[in-house]
């Protein structure tokens, strides 16, 4: 199964990727099934009325990564990529007050989201700990159509049959076409680039290249580049309070305000890269924390490592320009894709290592490629910065994406930079290879207590008062 840079790199909104794109999506595909119409039903039934039941991870982290809020925007027509996140409240809102949703295409449907939108802590679904489950009733309460729901991380959603197909390592799609260097490991993309004589980077684009023309490749590169630019702009430019009851107060533009003002004086800074690191993580996620226009990188929860490492090439390495950051997102999708494909990038699934530790093994890798390193060398660069997430629990405080997430994603960003710096003093050669610390990460994830594993349920999330 091929996984493109633009599986992993999504626009859309915060703060989660799993627990708010994935929900919205999850409930389009619903609404598009409803609207085909070839689902068998009763002669003359009609749809009147929808529910959604949510389990796992999404019941008990839901509230706080505004799974309850994803749902509704879904249920009206709204896509992660389209929808404005300044008019978030509004829709909701307006759901709220009338107690229906009005999708275009559609009648309206009854959905009272404080009867209709099921937190079920109780019973998990058994494919996966982001499930959920959609229905249709008529105007009586009968179930005319019932459809499960998993999301996977990454925005990624798939339904029980998707889901069985992914374990049985089936290919997603049978009439996808073939690519010109189908790597299902960094064994085998190690091998076809040694070779071929290509890039990392450069195997990534032909493989792309098959899906789409140069041109629109090249435009959906910058588009992403752009919107990770964007992101870390107007982090740095919000003060105040973050939304959702921890009084947490944005840091970002503190922190940044200050570093332009020492750079002013000319006041020397030991630990400046580490700086401009940390502040550049912080404000995305600070962003991704409030709802606002991120880019899964490879998830919401992790989305401030890669743009951190971007930015800082950019204010570091002036000469860097659209091309080298075209080669950081190929390479670095090129690893996220084996991360992915044989292990996970879900926190609900493995921890934070699946996050945090997947963005800062993409950072690396995408860094390490454009300063000159070698394919073997950007394999090391990853498992470097892998190797050093391995069993990171994901505890959100209060089931927000705030506390510890904002702060875990500078010290991604700078593990990140680290990891590459070390990478390319070497030759490539190095003792644990990354398959093997990817199968460590799936292993460890597996083995861990599910209350580390975004429930809220363990960690920092119930030590904290205790403290």
């Amino acid at each position: 199964m091929f996984l493109s840079v633009f599986d992993l790199y999504k626009i859309g909104i915060g703060p989660s990727s799993s627990h708010t794109m994935g929900p919205m999506t999850a409930a389009a595909r619903f609404l598009a099934e409803l609207k085909d119409g070839s689902w068998p039903r009763p002669t003359g039934a009609t749809v009147s009325q929808l529910r959604v039941h949510l389990h796992g991870s999404l019941a008990f982290t839901g509230v706080g990564h505004a799974t309850d809020r994803a749902v509704v925007l879904g249920l009206c027509g709204f896509l992660p990529s389209t929808v404005d996140p300044d008019r978030v409240d509004e829709l909701v809102a307006a759901v709220e007050a009338r107690g229906e949703v009005r999708p275009e295409g559609h009648p309206a449907y009854r959905f009272q989201p404080a009867h209709d939108l099921v937190f079920d802590r109780k019973a998990p679904l058994p494919g996966h700990a982001n499930g959920m489950a959609f229905e249709a009733l008529d105007r009586t309460g009968r179930l005319l159509l019932r459809r499960v729901y998993y999301s996977i991380g990454g925005g990624f959603v798939v339904d029980e049959e998707e889901l069985a197909r992914k374990e049985i390592g089936a290919p997603a799609h049978d009439d996808a076409p073939p690519v010109p260097h189908p790597f299902r490991s960094a064994a085998e993309m190690l091998r076809m680039a040694d070779r071929t004589g290509l890039s990392i980077a450069e195997m990534q684009r032909e493989n792309e290249l098959v899906f789409l023309p140069a041109r629109e490749l090249d435009a959906r590169l910058d588009a992403v580049a752009g919107a990770m630019e964007d992101c870390v702009k107007r982090g740095i430019r919000q003060d105040g309070i973050m939304p959702g009851g921890l009084k947490i107060r944005r840091r970002a533009k503190g922190i940044h305000d200050k570093l332009v003002a020492d750079e002013a004086r000319n006041v020397f800074q030991p630990l400046l890269a580490n700086d401009w690191l940390s502040v550049y993580a912080m404000a995305v996620n600070e962003e991704n924390a409030c709802g606002g226009r991120v880019v899964t990188a490879p998830t919401n929860g992790a989305a401030g490592v890669v743009p951190a490492v971007m930015a800082y090439i950019r204010h570091f390495h002036i000469d860097a320009g659209r091309e080298e950051m075209r080669t950081f997102l190929l390479t670095s999708a090129a690893i996220g894709g084996l991360i992915k494909r044989n292990a996970s990038i879900s926190g609900a699934e493995v921890g934070c290592q699946g996050e945090v530790g997947s963005a800062s093994a993409m950072a690396a890798a995408g860094l390490a490629a454009i300063m000159g390193g070698t394919p073997s060398q950007i394999e090391n660069a990853a498992e470097i910065a892998l190797e050093h997430h391995l069993g990171m629990t994901c505890d959100p405080i209060g089931g927000l994406v705030q506390v510890p997430c904002i702060e875990r994603n500078a010290f991604g960003a700078v593990k990140a930079v680290t990891a590459a710096s070390l990478a390319l003093k070497g030759e490539g050669l190095h003792f644990v290879p990354l398959d093997n610390c990817i199968e460590t990460m799936r292993q460890t994830g597996r083995d861990m207590d599910h209350r580390y594993k975004e429930t809220s349920l363990g960690g920092l999330a119930v030590n904290l008062p205790e403290c």
